[in-house]
């Protein structure tokens, strides 16, 4: 049931706003280059890694060693608008489709993370990583690493197709007051480096 609606509110979206994804797509070329599709590698369930699109949201501006400029450098008042409204995650109702991801699940993070996970926090990848998830409407980028995990963990163990439901009403609302966008001091969110004690429960 999960799958089917994944697959029919994807196709929905994309047909719908497809118009207006055209004309985002053409400022970006304009503003801030190409390739207009970011494209990383992430873990997806049980790990398993696929690669994951976005809508480029920064500059690819280095210094003269070559080596990319920090994110607070290159990510430009236009790349701020389509974090702010999410507009750079339209790309990933591709990879709904595909079947790498859900729309609702687990945020998928970076590769390079998995080996820093406690045998807890691995078990986020017990289901399908999603476009949002419980953790993005209970703080987004705004709260800690521990708390991410701990909401991961809380949604892995009480998933439900109405959970999903609400985690989606509730997601389209923390986008248009836009709440948790950045963490605090940093242009995103700081990067994970470890937990030095395993995650506790969670909550609703």
């Amino acid at each position: 049931m999960k799958r089917l609606f994944d697959i029919i509110v994807s196709l929905i979206l994309l047909i719908c706003f497809s118009p207006i994804y055209v004309i985002f797509a053409f400022l970006v070329k304009v503003k801030l280059g190409s390739p207009i599709i970011f494209k990383q590698m992430r873990p997806g369930l049980y790990g398993k890694p696929f690669y994951l699109y976005k809508l480029r949201s920064m500059t690819d501006e280095r210094n003269h060693k070559g080596q990319l400029l920090p994110d607070d450098k290159r990510l430009t008042s236009f790349g701020q608008f389509l974090r702010k409204y999410s507009i750079d995650e339209y790309p990933q109702l591709i990879n709904v489709i595909k079947g790498d991801i859900s729309l609702v699940g687990p945020r998928p993070l970076l590769m390079e993370y998995l080996p820093l996970y406690t045998k807890e926090q691995s078990m986020r990848h017990n289901v399908k990583p999603g476009i949002t998830g419980w953790a993005q409407i209970n703080g987004r980028n705004a709260i800690t690493w521990e708390e991410k995990f701990n909401l991961d963990l809380w949604y892995v163990k009480n998933q439900s197709f109405l959970l999903d439901i609400k985690i989606l009403f509730l997601t389209v609302y923390k986008v248009v007051v836009s709440e948790g966008i950045n963490q605090p001091g940093n242009a995103t969110a700081e990067s994970f480096t470890g937990s030095n004690s395993t995650v506790r429960g969670g909550h609703g």
